[in-house]
């Protein structure tokens, strides 16, 4: 077990050329995927389709700070169980970097509903529902930086 975790710490860590890298978005493992212990298969799907992670950490968001990252969706019905969800166990926060990643990356996670996710996608295999959808993906770049920024400063950033 041990070695499979080296092995995925490496694959995750390793270093690709930047030029190649022209585009970031901003990921969440929400805290169902959290609790149900599949950080390191969604993580190694991540790197499976060709993200380098620039940065990482596991961490907890407080009730304040889940109703600031999802200030947008407070006039919305379902905002008071979105930050109850979100505060209520730990997530891992990363930003991605890849060629297209905001597009890539939305792909590879697959539709808000696990239903109605593609086979092969990370909702489709660890969604529990609508709700309890497993990761969090940046719609566009500019939110991606905006998302990137509300948990990392630039010295967390590889």
């Amino acid at each position: 077990m041990l070695s499979k975790i080296c092995l995925l710490l490496r694959q995750i860590f390793v270093q690709r050329p930047i030029e190649n890298m022209s585009n970031r978005t901003f990921t969440m493992i929400k805290p169902d995927a959290v609790q149900n212990g599949h950080i390191g298969a969604i993580l190694d799907k991540i790197c499976a389709a060709g993200f380098r992670i620039v940065a990482m950490k596991l961490t907890r968001l407080s009730a304040e700070k889940a109703g600031e990252f999802y200030a947008v969706h407070k006039e919305r019905p379902f905002y008071g169980e979105l930050v109850e969800f979100m505060s209520s166990g730990h997530i891992v926060a990363a930003i991605l970097e890849k060629k297209n990643a905001v597009e890539d990356f939305r792909t590879l996670i697959g539709a808000t509903n696990p239903a109605q996710a593609a086979e092969g996608t990370i909702r489709k295999l660890y969604a529990e529902s609508i709700g309890r959808n497993a990761v969090h993906g940046s719609d566009s770049d500019e939110n991606a930086a905006i998302e990137g920024d509300f948990f990392f400063s630039g010295l967390e950033r590889f």
